[in-house]
């Protein structure tokens, strides 16, 4: 993996925006936990269609103006238009944002057209083509391949696209073999792709909730894993104390081996975050 190894490690958080006043309540409970990590940005989702474009720019200007902490909004593809994207992109730069992760995103079901854009090189692009250098660009990485790919070879082919057309750098869908990581920065690097690929990593709280979202992305989970996660049953505290052994082993390892540092899908909750962060002895980002 020798050409993740010249980049500095660096750590980020993921979160959602919230949807409720309670919802509202527990972000901001994990934020005021988790700001003092000082991570070197927060990437704010939105939903399906940019169904929460507004809530995803509200909690966008909170993490700067309350929390003091770099931003960087989601903007996605799907039912997107070159003339909504470009205000998108005007309000974040008035707003200051530097950094955005651009995507395909979802397919809301009954939706028939993507929008003007397809891909998410083709959004890449038309930001870069917009904005110049203004935003560092981050883009999605499938270790295991993502789950409407045709195959490992289209989908390696499908992340070259998005490099060349001008992202800076990646981040991962999450993983729990770390073998399917080292193997894919291999083949970047067979095909010349030289940026920060970040590992995604999602802590291990509640064994329904991760089977399902594993099975919605492609995530494999060991089968030694997920026999573990069954036999403790519904005894949450083991589940929990189990997820944050075996996440914090992953870390070490993913570190260990080169790694350009950690992105945490926190799910808008700070508890585990905080735990694997202990456990790897880790400095404010």
């Amino acid at each position: 993996m020798r050409s993740q190894q010249h980049y500095p490690q660096a750590y980020s958080l993921e979160f959602f925006p919230p949807k409720t006043p309670e919802a509202e309540t527990s972000l901001n409970n994990a934020l005021a936990k988790l700001a003092p990590l000082r991570p070197k940005f927060c990437s704010v989702t939105f939903g399906a269609a940019g169904s929460t474009r507004e809530k995803t720019f509200e909690t966008v200007v909170g993490l700067q103006t309350t929390y003091g902490l770099e931003a960087a909004p989601h903007i996605s593809c799907v039912a997107s238009t070159r003339d909504n994207m470009r205000e998108v992109l005007n309000a974040y730069q008035n707003q200051g944002i530097r950094h955005i992760v651009a995507l395909r995103g979802d397919m809301p079901s009954g939706m028939m057209s993507a929008g003007e854009f397809r891909y998410a090189n083709e959004l890449v692009a038309f930001i870069r083509q917009e904005t110049g250098d203004h935003f560092h660009i981050e883009v999605a990485a499938y270790p295991e391949m993502h789950p409407q790919a045709q195959g490992i070879e289209a989908d390696l082919k499908n992340f070259k696209r998005k490099v060349e057309a001008g992202a800076d750098s990646a981040i991962t869908q999450y993983f729990f073999n770390p073998e399917a990581y080292f193997r894919f920065i291999d083949d970047c690097e067979k095909l010349g792709l030289d940026l920060p690929i970040t590992p995604g990593i999602m802590p291990i709280t509640n064994y329904t909730q991760i089977a399902r979202f594993s099975e919605m992305c492609g995530a494999d989970i060991p089968r030694w894993v997920r026999k573990r996660l069954e036999a403790l049953g519904d005894d949450r505290a083991a589940i929990r104390a189990f997820g944050l052994e075996v996440v914090s082993d992953l870390c070490r390892r993913l570190l260990e081996q080169g790694a350009p540092g950690l992105h945490f899908y926190t799910l808008n909750q700070a508890e585990a975050v905080l735990g694997i962060w202990k456990n790897l002895g880790l400095e404010s980002a």
